[in-house]
């Protein structure tokens, strides 16, 4: 393509090769559309970046590995799982993103999670490469040693394809802090070293980083207080939605209720809890962080909160601010617009990809303050990022350092995506700013490094 191509019809043409190269992979086409059409404005100033095929390079990942990982059961039966490993851009530094343990889990959601990677570890500022990676596994109802097995078995596959200098995996759903111990005490025993930086969310004693658990939540925080700042607003009595009851839905809800808010709901695949008088968490993190169990069981403490079978229906509640930190596409059209007609002020996506495009767009254009996942809940991956540089020191910041520099790296990019939003004549819209902020430092490095 040249540059006499319009950058409308660029984006067409490029989309519809990304649809025939990759078909039925519905998730990594919405996240590659999602950045094109943000892309117009960059790419009428700057037709470089078509001339030197910087676009048609970004969406096609450096390389994908699909492997088998055969573990056996308690009852001594042989299972396979399928393993997957995408290394989607190296360009600002070694690839990062998590490993995710998830039925659901297949080519397409690692492409899409690997590839809103790139841009949400270029909005970090630190140096650091996109990429992603899982299984189809299933760790609920699994035993500690049937997660042991699997784990080692998974880790014989990829550990020839990691390293602290080369790819640098951490958790996601399904991979906390028991797997990512298995799986590093593969690794190391494989390799025969012990090579702390090459795996990040690892417990305290053996190189992990203080506030990594919470980073995510209350990362999504931070950026959703930044953006209330913006309208003089702040959490102070503000009500509060959160989807999911995992790691980021427990930090999201402790920091919102530290900064005066008061939360109302969460949930699981199962269905939600509404609890009017505030969510208690301490019961929140004994069900999910200590006995493993349902939702559901919060009302046999709390009779006074309700239970209700449909997760999605959480986003029926009234609130002021919703944090979707459950999993992709949760908030569709018409949740988005039952949040908008109850008054919701801002929407802050604590999980990868949250809300479909359509409801985007109704946030959007109903003036609603929205912070982008790759924005909003970047706070994961930048205390990663900053384990990273505690295992390379041999060194450890406190509790209250690492939060400092998380809180700073929140109104970075928040600051980052607005001043894009504002550069590019799109004000106002975080969307748009934040996938413009996270490209233009990727694409200046790859025009930098030349055809790689």
């Amino acid at each position: 393509m040249t540059t006499q191509v319009s950058a409308d019809l660029y984006i067409e043409q490029l989309f519809s090769k990304v649809q025939q190269k990759n078909p039925n992979e519905s998730e990594f086409h919405q996240a590659v559309y999602e950045i094109l059409i943000s892309l117009k404005p960059v790419l009428e100033q700057h037709p470089e970046f078509i001339e030197r095929g910087i676009v048609e390079t970004i969406v096609e990942p450096e390389r994908l590995v699909t492997f088998r990982v055969p573990w056996v059961d308690d009852q001594g039966r042989v299972q396979v799982n399928r393993g997957f490993r995408v290394q989607f851009n190296s360009a600002i530094g070694p690839y990062k993103g998590g490993l995710r343990f998830h039925p659901s889990v297949n080519a397409s959601i690692i492409k899409f999670l690997g590839f809103e990677q790139i841009f949400k570890n270029s909005l970090t500022g630190l140096p650091i490469g996109g990429g992603k990676g899982g299984s189809d596994f299933d760790p609920k109802g699994k035993s500690d040693l049937e997660i042991m097995r699997f784990c080692q078995s998974f880790m014989t596959e990829l550990y020839r394809y990691l390293g602290q200098d080369t790819d640098v995996p951490a958790g996601d759903i399904g991979v906390g802090a028991r797997e990512i111990g298995y799986m590093y005490g593969q690794y190391k025993r494989i390799r025969g070293m012990n090579e702390a930086g090459v795996l990040t969310g690892k417990g305290l004693e053996y190189g992990g980083s203080l506030v990594r658990k919470e980073a995510t939540g209350y990362g999504c925080v931070y950026f959703v207080d930044e953006m209330l700042k913006t309208v003089g607003k702040s959490f102070e009595g503000k009500t509060v939605v959160v989807s999911g009851s995992g790691n980021v839905s427990i930090y999201a809800i402790e920091k919102a209720t530290q900064l005066g808010a008061k939360v109302v709901a969460c949930s699981d695949s199962g269905g939600y809890v509404y609890d009017p008088n505030g969510i208690k968490l301490d019961t929140v993190k004994q069900l999910k962080e200590v006995e493993r169990k349902r939702i559901e069981e919060y009302v046999r403490v709390h009779p006074e909160a309700e239970y209700h079978a449909n997760c999605t229906d959480i986003w029926t509640i009234p609130c002021d601010i919703a944090l979707p930190c459950a999993t992709q596409n949760e908030i569709d059209e018409e949740s988005a617009k039952t949040l908008v007609r109850n008054g919701v002020i801002a929407v802050g996506e604590g999980a990868n990809m949250p809300s479909t495009l359509e409801a985007i767009d109704v946030f959007l254009q109903g003036g609603v303050l929205f912070g982008p996942a790759k924005a909003a809940n970047a706070g994961g991956v930048a205390v990663s990022a900053l384990e990273m540089s505690q295992n390379s020191m041999r060194y450890s910041w406190t509790f209250e350092e690492v939060d400092e520099k998380l809180k700073g790296i929140m109104k970075a990019i928040h600051k980052n995506s607005a001043d894009a939003a504002d550069a590019y004549g799109l004000p106002g819209n975080l969307v748009a700013g934040s996938n413009i902020a996270g490209f233009l430092k990727v694409a200046k490095i790859m025009m930098a490094h030349g055809v790689v």
